[in-house]
C-alpha cells in the first residue's frame, strides 16, 4: 500500500503572495501619523515612537495577513482553501477586459473566490467532483499563466 504525506507550502513548486498594492500600504501606513498626531500634545517624543510602531505595524500586518496562492505536486492552495490537483478540471488564465468580466458579471453564485484588488490577473479552474457545490475556483494571480502551466503540467 502506497502513502504519501500531504503537500505543504514549504514543498510548494510555486507560491505567491496576494500583498496589498502599494496604493493600500501607503493608505494604512497613514495611521501612523494620525497617532502620532493624536499622542504630540501630551507628549512629542512619545508621540512619534508610538506614530512609528504603529505605521510599521498596520503594514506588517496587511503583509503577514495576506492570502498565499501555492501549486504543489499534489494540491493547489488559495489562502486557506485547499484542493487535490487530480480533482480540478479546465484551468484558465485570464486579464485585462475578460478578468474585469470573471470578477465581476461572469463571477459565478456557485463558485468560490478569492480576489484582490490591484491585481489584474485571474485564473479559473473548474472543479470536477460530483460531491462538491462548489462549480470552480476563482482566485487573483499576479502570474496566472504560470499557474495554469503548473496544474495542466501536474494532469500530463
Amino acid at each position: 500500500m502506497h502513502s504519501s504525506a500531504p503537500a505543504t507550502l514549504s514543498t510548494a513548486t510555486y507560491r505567491e503572495r496576494l500583498s496589498p498594492s502599494l496604493w493600500a500600504l501607503a493608505s494604512a501606513a497613514v495611521c501612523g501619523p494620525m497617532v502620532a498626531l493624536v499622542l504630540a500634545p501630551l507628549d512629542a517624543v512619545v508621540g512619534l515612537l508610538v506614530g512609528a510602531a504603529v505605521g510599521i505595524a498596520v503594514v506588517a500586518l496587511l503583509v503577514a495577513a495576506s492570502p498565499v496562492v501555492a501549486v504543489s505536486p499534489t494540491h493547489l492552495h488559495v489562502g486557506r482553501a485547499r484542493i487535490e490537483l487530480h480533482y480540478l478540471g479546465a484551468v484558465e488564465a485570464m486579464t485585462g477586459e475578460e478578468a474585469r468580466h470573471a470578477r465581476g458579471p461572469g463571477l459565478s453564485p456557485a463558485s468560490w473566490h478569492l480576489l484582490r484588488g490591484g491585481i489584474d490577473g485571474i485564473v479559473r479552474v473548474a472543479i470536477d467532483d460530483a460531491d462538491d457545490p462548489v462549480t470552480h475556483w476563482v482566485f487573483s494571480s499576479r502570474t496566472p499563466e504560470r499557474i495554469v502551466a503548473l496544474v495542466r503540467a501536474a494532469h500530463s
